[in-house]
């Protein structure tokens, strides 16, 4: 190892793969290094010091991509004396002392259970001159007491827990992540308490299992007083903090991701729609509508139970869009099993979808089971499927022509929003609205309400002059991060890449943030 640059401030640059929670957690990673006197390499115009990779294990090609990206970086580490190099995230915890040996120009490794020791390990890297690898197997902190740099100063993740007792046979995140454990209501609502304060106006309560909420505290009788006062009407704990984020005075949008069929009941659906400020969106993991594929997936519903739910969420909320995810080609698909999919696909008219082609999971049971599909296989499935479901959303969408929606403006959604002249934000069913940019100048976090022109597949088009501008605590939370006096001129066309919590990348996963 060299000698550290002596340049001021060190620099940093977090690339982040995977779901949603190591979004998150990405945020934390950077509070941290930010908190020890780091500075952000974009921010300062420089390269970085220090690059931090937080990584995702849920793909098969997982591993090669980061070798890949390390070998990349190997040339650049020999000419920049001081610069470091770091592993995180799941992939970290599943290979520990692997990533060393094949790249034995990083520094640190570390693992999903002791992000907040990322600072202390790359000052003893630097100061003994050798790696350092410390990978915890259960959880030391939990992650939200850890300093935190936001990404949006308008919408944030709320981990509301971590880890998963689920034994899905596709997914090895339960073994990387551990096993649920749950904050207590009032830290929750006091970290949204404080994002609201601050200008926060939706937030988005995160967990591996997130409806699953609760059961981290074991039997009723030993869990927190806050927690039984809850529960005490005998609705779910997570039906219960979904009401209490609706006596949030502020909190404008309250959403969450990602549920489990099997844990989703009667009183969640009840909280959603009888709390104002629960968006109607719900992302609501399939993976697949065959009842023998569920089973091999050790997935505890079945069809009938899946659409019950859909049916009953619709019923309760006539406008709710419904997401999900969906697996094609896992090992012993049949055609009919495929056929179930697309049937369960056309009754719940999803208004999108994250399709996966199956691949193989190192260290999960459905890598080695029999009746592996062909590659051609489940390429064709997986076209009959995308079709299938582009003709849906596209049908959906054309059901929003003439609604008139309020739109919390963002900044980074669209990408030819400065060719069209258009700004871009989301519903508050979360689809995606470009609109025509108001004489008036608006922030990311104000509220525009415009009248739906035009729908296609993926996004909806609002051209017609805004029918009203709201600004917002938020857009003013906005304005102040970027150095602008109050009632500046708003966003421009074009507009930057740091916003509201970004959408799970769709080759990150089978799943969202894994039901």
């Amino acid at each position: 190892m060299n000698a550290p640059m002596e340049t001021g401030a060190r620099t940093y640059e977090i690339r982040t793969y995977g779901c949603q929670m190591n979004v998150h957690d990405s945020e934390r990673l950077s509070g941290l290094l930010e908190d020890a006197g780091y500075v952000r390499a974009a921010e300062a115009g420089a390269e970085p010091d220090v690059v931090v990779f937080n990584t995702c294990a849920v793909r098969e090609n997982a591993d090669n991509r980061l070798y890949g990206n390390l070998g990349h970086l190997r040339p650049v580490k020999d000419g920049r004396p001081g610069m470091q190099i770091a592993v995180g995230g799941c992939l970290a915890q599943k290979d520990r002392d692997t990533i060393v040996r094949r790249a034995p120009w990083v520094d640190v490794v570390f693992g999903t259970h002791n992000i907040g020791s990322l600072p202390v390990l790359l000052e003893r890297a630097r100061v003994r001159e050798e790696a350092q690898v410390e990978i915890e197997e259960s959880l030391v902190t939990f992650p939200s007491t850890l300093p935190t740099r936001r990404e949006s100063p308008y919408a944030a993740w709320v981990s509301i827990s971590v880890g998963c007792n689920n034994t899905c046979t596709f997914c090895i995140v339960p073994s990387l992540r551990g096993k649920e454990r749950d904050r207590r209501p009032g830290e929750i609502l006091a970290e949204i308490e404080a994002l609201v304060a601050d200008g926060v106006q939706e937030i988005t309560l995160l967990g591996q299992n997130v409806n699953a909420y609760g059961s981290g505290f074991g039997s009723l009788a030993t869990a927190p007083g806050e927690v039984r006062e809850m529960t005490a009407n005998g609705q779910s704990a997570f039906a219960g903090l979904l009401r209490a984020c609706g006596g949030v005075e502020g909190l404008e949008r309250v959403r969450f991701t990602s549920p489990h069929p099997k844990d989703f009941t009667d009183d969640v659906i009840a909280a959603m729609a009888e709390t104002p400020n629960v968006m109607p969106s719900l992302h609501m993991p399939l993976q697949s509508g065959s009842d023998p594929v569920l089973k091999a997936m050790r997935r505890s519903y079945r069809q009938e139970r899946y659409l019950g739910i859909i049916e009953k969420v619709r019923a309760a909320i006539p406008d709710a869009a419904i997401t999900t995810d969906i697996i094609v080609g896992f090992p012993g698909e049949t055609e009919d099993d495929f056929e179930q999919t697309l049937h369960v696909v056309r009754e719940a008219r999803f208004s999108s979808a994250f399709t996966f082609q199956y691949s193989k999971r190192p260290g999960t049971p459905a890598a080695t089971m029999d009746g592996q599909i062909p590659k051609e296989v489940v390429q064709a499935r997986y076209e009959r499927l995308i079709a299938l479901q582009e003709e849906i959303s596209w049908a959906e969408n054309k059901k929003q022509l003439g609604r008139a929606v309020e739109v919390l403006v963002a900044e980074g959604e669209g990408r030819k929003d400065g060719a069209t002249r258009r700004l871009s934000g989301r519903a508050p069913d979360n689809r995606l609205v470009h609109f025509a940019a108001p004489d008036e100048p608006v922030r990311p976090g104000d509220m525009v309400t415009v009248e739906i022109t035009y729908a296609a597949p993926h996004h909806l088009v609002a051209d017609k002059p805004a029918a009203g501008i709201r600004r917002t605590r938020a857009g003013d939370a906005w304005e102040a991060r970027q150095g602008k006096p109050d009632g500046a001129a708003g966003v421009s066309l074009g507009m930057p890449s740091i916003g509201r919590p970004a959408a799970p990348p769709s080759t990150a996963s089978a799943c969202s943030t894994c039901p």
